[in-house]
């Protein structure tokens, strides 16, 4: 008994709490809200911005930001849709491909993938019993080759749907903000003041996030996303303000 007893292994702190790999997975529906959030920060500010330049009036501003807004959503929605569409299609056209060429040319499609093991240090006779297992499940095979000879992932059915939508919305998210102050106040310049705070505001917040999400530094995408707002409403401005002093 105390021999038994002496084979039981102690509980340690890595068996209480297994090691658990967390990734971040709607990469895609990230990609989309940061697209369609940073056009419509971006373009309706300096819409705005450029147009406070040259008029006065805040219900000017609001109906053409509004009309914007509206024409951005749907143009990016649409393009988001026709990517997302374009993508499906590829990857079906090459899945095709690679189901006829396991079929009729087998010889070259083992070779790619001994060259594919070879990449990764697993020599042929290493990699045999998986070639042999990868044969034995046609549709297995063809997906390992879809992923690690062309390095593509098979689309979600609705995939074209979601992008739009999620891009569309975004936009119009991002476009309301620096528009609120045109329709809360009726001093274009007063309005303008207020856009400019909390749309610079937004813009930091935003690419913090962003930067956050997609590992690429909180305050490098934060301050990268409010100078490239900043520049471009100021850029509108000024233009818009020299063209009224000057008129074509």
């Amino acid at each position: 008994m105390a021999h038994a007893c002496g084979t039981l292994r102690p509980m340690t702190a890595h068996s209480l709490h297994p090691h658990e790999e967390k990734h971040f997975q709607s990469t895609e529906t990230v990609r989309d809200v940061v697209i369609g959030m940073s056009d419509g920060l971006t373009v309706p500010f300096a819409l705005a911005a450029g147009l406070s330049g040259a008029v006065g009036s805040s219900r000017i501003i609001v109906l053409a930001g509004l009309a914007e807004i509206a024409a951005g959503s749907i143009a990016m929605g649409l393009g988001g849709y026709l990517a997302a569409r374009g993508d499906a299609e590829h990857y079906a056209s090459e899945r095709r491909r690679e189901e006829r060429e396991i079929v009729e040319r087998p010889a070259d499609e083992e070779e790619e993938i001994y060259t594919i093991f070879s990449e990764y240090g697993v020599t042929r006779a290493e990699g045999k019993p998986v070639l042999w297992a990868l044969k034995r499940n046609p549709k297995a095979w063809v997906n390992f080759m879809m992923r690690f000879e062309l390095g593509l992932e098979e689309p979600a059915h609705n995939r074209a749907r979601q992008s739009a939508l999620v891009i569309a919305l975004s936009y119009i998210a991002g476009g309301f903000i620096p528009l609120l102050p045109y329709m809360l106040l009726a001093a274009g310049a007063q309005a303008l003041h207020a856009s400019v705070a909390i749309t610079l505001v937004a813009l930091f917040v935003f690419g913090a996030i962003k930067g956050r999400l997609t590992g690429s530094g909180t305050w490098k995408a934060a301050l990268q996303t409010t100078l490239i707002g900043g520049v471009a409403a100021a850029a509108a401005y000024a233009l818009a303000k020299a063209l009224s002093a000057h008129p074509l």
